[in-house]
């Protein structure tokens, strides 16, 4: 579930944006992120994430370019740059061998597990799965910014099919992990 909410910036940039406007979207992203990091900063048992600086840092300077330039992107354009961001992240977190999923799943298993070859290994394959939603997204974003002749319900309709399979993958690939593990000491 943390790991879901470390995704209600964006959620925040799409309602307001709807809303309100391009830049006030933006804006949105960036404070729900300084939130969860502040949040974060506060507890003493949570931990600043990849994903939610990386966040920040993305809406912070879309939001701060945006006001500065007047950036006139469409609603598909500044889709596109979000969503392309956040599979810079995912991919950069996978990069330096911490893929974003590891810090959200040691919050939920004991200590011991952190460092086993499955449980890394579980992190890398889900982190992969949202990659990849995030990959397709990005192409939904290309297809809805430059092909306008494509209804914009296609690109919707791939968009949340990517972010379901990423859904159901998170949940489904630990619990079979699991299921297998059980089976080979049995």
């Amino acid at each position: 579930m943390d790991m879901l909410l470390a995704f209600s910036p964006f959620i925040a940039f799409v309602v307001i944006e709807r809303t309100v406007g391009i830049s006030a979207g933006l804006a949105a992203g960036a404070l729900v992120s300084a939130v969860l990091l502040a949040r974060d900063l506060l507890s003493s048992e949570r931990r600043m994430k990849i994903l939610e600086i990386g966040t920040f840092l993305l809406f912070g300077a879309l939001t701060l370019y945006s006001l500065a330039y007047g950036a006139a992107w469409s609603v598909a354009e500044v889709r596109l740059r979000v969503d392309a961001g956040l599979l810079l992240i995912v991919l950069a977190s996978i990069l330096v061998r911490q893929p974003f999923t590891l810090q959200y799943a040691r919050e939920k298993v004991a200590s011991e597990l952190w460092t086993s070859p499955r449980f890394v290994r579980t992190n890398y394959a889900i982190s992969l799965a949202w990659a990849a939603a995030f990959a397709v997204m990005v192409a939904a974003d290309v297809l809805m910014a430059y092909m306008t002749s494509v209804p914009h319900s296609v690109g919707i309709v791939i968009t949340i099919a990517a972010l379901y399979a990423a859904i159901k993958f998170t949940g489904w690939y630990p619990q079979q992990q699991q299921q297998q593990r059980a089976a080979q000491r049995a």
